[in-house]
């Protein structure tokens, strides 16, 4: 089973997070707390790791649509190709918060998803999941937790989520409640920006 631990987004114990950094590292699986619904991550460049996370989403990796969660934008240069000043502007308003933004993919990415056209980037507005990726030195790649109930759609409480995921990942944080709604989805890699998914946050930044 999963170890569960609790970490308070107000002020994360820098111990805790180093013990779930040394997880990620080692090739485990995490679910942790970030602005919207729980979220269920691994190292972005661990192959094994991200194999592990395909077959347990039921998705071919090549074929997954994850997120890169980032801890701010200081380091988007080696996932995405250079951006306009409009585009950058509007990550600068949203970021950190409720969104998820499809970028077009820079030719530095780790080999795994090299051939992706697009990433989709998230920087969430959570302490937690922020401290994870600075401990970690890069991006954790991410999808969310989705309950089988399709009225509920997302698992909310940490004890649910140990109870149905204990088994299938390394380390579970108790963060608190989650949200259930998921992020705003908006493409910016074409010529305009496409609303893909009306979630959490609003459209305003646009």
């Amino acid at each position: 089973m999963a170890e569960l631990i609790r970490i308070y987004e107000e002020n994360p114990n820098a111990s805790a997070i180093d013990r779930v950094v040394k997880v990620l590292k080692k090739g485990g699986l995490v679910i942790y707390p970030t602005d919207t619904v729980y979220g269920l991550g691994c190292d972005i460049t661990n192959s094994k790791a991200l194999e592990r996370l395909a077959r347990l989403k039921g998705v071919k990796l090549e074929k997954a649509n994850w997120s890169f969660i980032c801890a701010d934008l200081s380091n988007l240069s080696d996932y995405v190709r250079q951006i306009d000043t409009p585009t950058f502007k509007i990550l600068k308003r949203a970021l950190p918060g409720p969104y998820t933004f499809i970028l077009p993919g820079s030719s530095q990415l780790p080999k795994d998803f090299k051939k992706r056209k697009t990433v989709g980037i998230r920087v969430p507005d959570n302490r937690i999941a922020q401290a994870l990726v600075v401990g970690l030195g890069h991006p954790i790649v991410s999808t969310s937790i989705h309950d089988e109930d399709d009225v509920l759609e997302y698992t909310t409480d940490p004890e649910l989520i140990y109870e149905k995921w204990g088994k299938h990942v390394d380390m579970i944080i108790d963060g608190g409640y989650g949200d259930n709604v998921g992020s705003t989805v908006i493409d910016l890699s074409g010529e305009a920006p496409s609303v893909i998914r009306q979630g959490k946050g609003d459209l305003s930044i646009l």
